[in-house]
């Protein structure tokens, strides 16, 4: 089978949530040892991943050397990121495969999402990132043309746009990779976010899109079979922090639509990621919901919040 695996940010840090690159290598070969074996179970193998603490990282460096250096834009942090996490990966995938007597080529590709210059989530940016700063510090970063709001006792705070993936623009390469047996790792963060201008030129924007859509995305455009997206907890939950709290097992297209329509989902948790599944889903897929420990369980035998879009008995 072909599967796309969307990596979380835990896979990417310490328990913690620290991203000391010492803590992240640790964090990604131990990652790395559940992908070898799903790809040593025989799987043609796609890689996302997120990048929010490396991205928030080089967004403190912007801060405190903004009076020395100007700050880089945001889409350039994510190609940064997408560079360092994507060798650190392959560097671990390599000798993890070569553990399992497997010879596959493992390649990463800096890549590139387009969206749309009139989203509307650039009139209205609301995806809060980086940390908090008085007020003074966060309006050196306005003056370096930054949107940053005020949050009460909390400080200021940064928002930016959070527009829709509408086109993996680097889908050639990427497939390309993936049928000459490659494991690829691609899209991470989402994509370098760009728009397309009149003349048909592309120019890379403020924006963060959200890693499980463009991972949706990209696993129906190279035909995947299955989209794991892998997160910290087994299964999702229904009726969540009740009494009547359960995980769900394999479920219908249909009574997922359902529970995430009755809102069972938070915006600020599991609810992007129910939303990128059911997008795979629907477009004809089989969305997975897993730990990442579970990848190969997933694949091998439905382990996990398995999503189906095969009509209902």
């Amino acid at each position: 089978m072909r599967v796309l695996v969307a990596l979380g940010g835990n896979a990417m840090t310490s328990p913690d949530g620290t991203a000391h690159p010492g803590d992240q290598v640790r964090a990604i070969s131990e990652a790395m040892e559940h992908v070898a074996e799903l790809v040593a179970a025989g799987h043609d193998v796609v890689l996302t991943h997120g990048n929010g603490p490396q991205v928030g990282n080089l967004l403190v460096k912007n801060e405190v050397a903004a009076h020395v250096v100007p700050p880089v834009p945001l889409d350039w942090c994510g190609a940064q990121t997408q560079g360092t996490i994507g060798f650190t990966i392959l560097d671990a995938l390599e000798p993890a495969l070569a553990r399992r007597g497997v010879a596959r080529p493992v390649a990463a590709l800096v890549t590139r999402t387009l969206v749309d210059v009139d989203d509307p989530h650039f009139q209205a940016p609301t995806k809060p990132i980086g940390r908090y700063l008085p007020a003074d510090q966060a309006q050196q970063m306005i003056e370096h043309g930054q949107q940053w709001e005020d949050r009460g006792d909390k400080g200021w705070r940064r928002v930016v746009a959070s527009p829709e993936p509408r086109e993996i623009l680097d889908l050639g390469a990427i497939r390309a990779l993936v049928e000459s047996g490659h494991v690829v790792v691609a899209a991470g963060g989402g994509g370098i976010p760009v728009v397309r201008e009149t003349d048909g030129s592309l120019r890379g924007v403020e924006a963060v899109i959200d890693k499980d859509l463009t991972a949706a995305l990209l696993a129906s455009a190279l035909g995947c079979d299955i989209l794991i997206i892998a997160t910290d907890v087994d299964h999702a939950m229904v009726d969540y922090g009740t009494p009547q709290e359960r995980p769900l097992g394999f479920t219908s297209l249909a009574q997922m639509q359902s529970y995430a329509a009755d809102g069972q989902f938070a915006s600020g948790s599991m609810g992007p990621k129910v939303d990128a599944a059911l997008r795979f889903a629907e477009s004809g897929g089989r969305s997975i919901i897993t730990s990442l420990e579970h990848i190969t369980d997933a694949v091998e035998s439905d382990f996990g919040t398995v999503i189906d879009s095969s009509p209902e008995d």
